[in-house]
C-alpha cells in the first residue's frame, strides 16, 4: 500500500512537471511571436505584399496574423478567455473561421469600413474581460470573437489583392494554421494555469495580462482615430 502511494505521488509529480514544461513552451512560443510583432511594427513592415507563388502565399499567411501587435494580442486574449469553458475550443474555432470568411469577403470587394478601429475595440474588450472577476458569457464572447475574426481577416486580405488563386489558397491555409495554433496555445496556457477556471488566477496574472491587452488596444485605437 505504501509502495502504491509512493508510485502514485511520483506519477503525479511527473505529470505536474510535464504540464509545467508544456506551459513554458507555449509561453515561450507566444513571447517570440510578440517580439517578432514588435520588431516588424518598429521596422515598418509594408501592408501590401508581392505574392508571386504558393510558397510566398503560405509564408505570408503564417506571418500576417503576428505582424500586427493588436491582432496578435487579440488572438492570445481570446484563447485565454476560451479556457474558462469546457467547449471553449469552439470559440477559438469560430474566431478562425470568421477570419477566413473576412478574407473571402474582401476578395469579393465588399467594403468594411473602420477595420483598424474595430480590431482595436475588440482587443480592448478582450482585455477588459480578462480583468473582470466574473466569468464571461459564452455567447457574448463567441459573438465578439466572430466579429473580431471577420475584421481581422478582412484587414489581412488587404495585403494580397492581385495574387493568383493558388497563392490565395496557400495564404488562407497559412493564416488559418497560425490563428489556430496561437489561439489554442493560449487556451492551453489558461487551462494549465487555472485548471480551466480563470477566476482562480485572476487576482494578479490575468489582471496584468488584461491590462496589457487593454493598453495595446487603446494605443492602436488612438492611432486609428488620429
Amino acid at each position: 500500500m505504501v509502495m502504491f502511494k509512493t508510485k502514485l505521488s511520483e506519477f503525479r509529480a511527473s505529470e505536474e512537471f510535464y504540464t509545467s514544461k508544456l506551459i513554458h513552451r507555449h509561453i515561450g512560443a507566444i513571447a517570440v511571436l510578440i517580439l517578432i510583432s514588435l520588431l516588424s511594427s518598429l521596422s515598418g513592415t509594408p501592408d501590401r505584399h508581392t505574392i508571386s507563388n504558393c510558397w510566398e502565399g503560405f509564408l505570408w499567411g503564417l506571418a500576417d496574423p503576428v505582424i500586427g501587435l493588436d491582432c496578435l494580442v487579440g488572438i492570445v486574449a481570446i484563447g485565454l478567455l476560451s479556457s474558462v469553458f469546457v467547449r471553449g475550443a469552439v470559440i477559438a474555432g469560430c474566431f478562425v473561421l470568421a477570419a477566413v470568411l473576412g478574407i473571402v469577403i474582401h476578395l469579393f470587394h465588399l467594403n468594411f469600413s473602420g477595420t483598424e478601429m474595430a480590431i482595436a475595440i475588440s482587443t480592448i474588450f478582450f482585455g477588459t474581460m480578462l480583468m473582470m472577476p466574473n466569468q464571461p458569457n459564452f455567447m457574448v464572447l463567441a459573438l465578439v470573437g466572430i466579429s473580431a475574426g471577420l475584421f481581422q481577416g478582412y484587414a489581412d486580405a488587404e495585403s494580397i489583392i492581385g495574387a493568383g488563386i493558388m497563392s490565395l489558397v496557400a495564404y488562407i491555409l497559412g493564416i488559418t494554421l497560425t490563428l489556430f495554433v496561437v489561439a489554442m496555445s493560449a487556451r492551453e496556457i489558461g487551462i494549465a494555469m487555472g485548471m480551466g477556471e480563470i477566476n482562480r488566477i485572476l487576482p494578479w496574472k490575468m489582471s496584468i495580462a488584461g491590462f496589457a491587452v487593454c493598453a495595446i488596444g487603446i494605443v492602436f485605437l488612438s492611432n486609428s482615430i488620429i
